[in-house]
C-alpha cells in the first residue's frame, strides 16, 4: 500500500473580509467564497495584498456565512486572524477602465482556518484553540478563552468548547459562572449580550 506524501504551503496572517459569497458552479458542488485583504509592512504604513479565496474548513465556512451580512457591509470592518493553504496565481485580462486589454494577476487560495473575528473593533469570535493556549498580543488578537483576557480586556463574544478537552467540564463551568449560554445550534458559548 502506497503513502501520498504533501507538502503544505501555508499562509497565516491578519486582514480584512470582503466579498463574500455562495458560488454555484455549472459542475461540481457549491460553496463559499471570500477575498481576504491581507494586511503586511510596518503599522505606520500598512500594505495589502488581496487572495480570492475559496473557503473549504467546516468552521470557517460557518463563521463566513453566519458574518456574511457584515462582511459585505462597505460601512463595517470584518477584520479576522487566518490561514491560507494552496496559494496559485491565475491571470486575466481587463475587461473596461483604465487597464482594458491589459493582463492582471489574482493570487488565489483556500481558506482553511479563521482563529478570530473582529466587527468594527469588537471580537466577536474567538476559536477555541487559541484561547485555551492562551496567546495574546497584536500579532494575534487570540482573545478570550474561559479565563478572564489578559490586559483586562473584554471577554469574547463566542467560545467554542471541544468536548475531548479533558478540562471540558471545568471551562464550562466557568463560562457558565461568566454568564456564558451555550448557542446549541451553532455549537458556541456565547456572551447573553452577544446572544
Amino acid at each position: 500500500m502506497s503513502h501520498d506524501k504533501y507538502f503544505d504551503l501555508h499562509i497565516t496572517g491578519i486582514g480584512y473580509l470582503n466579498r463574500a459569497r455562495e458560488v454555484s458552479p455549472k459542475r461540481g458542488q457549491p460553496f463559499v467564497a471570500v477575498a481576504v485583504n491581507a494586511l503586511f509592512g510596518q503599522a505606520s504604513a500598512v500594505q495589502r495584498t488581496r487572495f480570492d479565496c475559496r473557503v473549504v474548513g467546516r468552521e470557517a465556512t460557518e463563521i463566513v456565512r453566519r458574518h456574511m451580512e457584515s462582511i459585505n457591509d462597505r460601512g463595517r470592518k470584518v477584520l479576522v486572524g487566518f490561514k491560507l493553504g494552496d496559494l496559485y496565481p491565475e491571470t486575466f485580462t481587463y475587461k473596461s477602465g483604465d487597464k482594458e486589454g491589459q493582463t492582471g494577476v489574482s493570487l488565489k487560495a483556500r481558506l482553511l482556518r479563521i482563529d478570530w473575528v473582529k466587527i468594527d473593533g469588537e471580537t466577536v469570535y474567538q476559536r477555541e484553540q487559541l484561547a485555551q493556549e492562551g496567546q495574546a498580543g497584536e500579532g494575534t488578537e487570540a482573545q478570550g478563552s474561559d479565563q478572564p483576557a489578559p490586559g483586562g480586556q473584554a471577554d469574547p463574544a463566542e467560545v467554542r468548547l471541544s468536548k475531548d478537552d479533558p478540562d471540558f467540564e471545568a471551562k464550562k463551568a466557568r463560562l457558565k459562572e461568566r454568564g456564558y449560554r451555550f448557542d446549541a445550534r451553532d455549537k458556541v458559548w456565547r456572551r447573553p449580550e452577544a446572544a
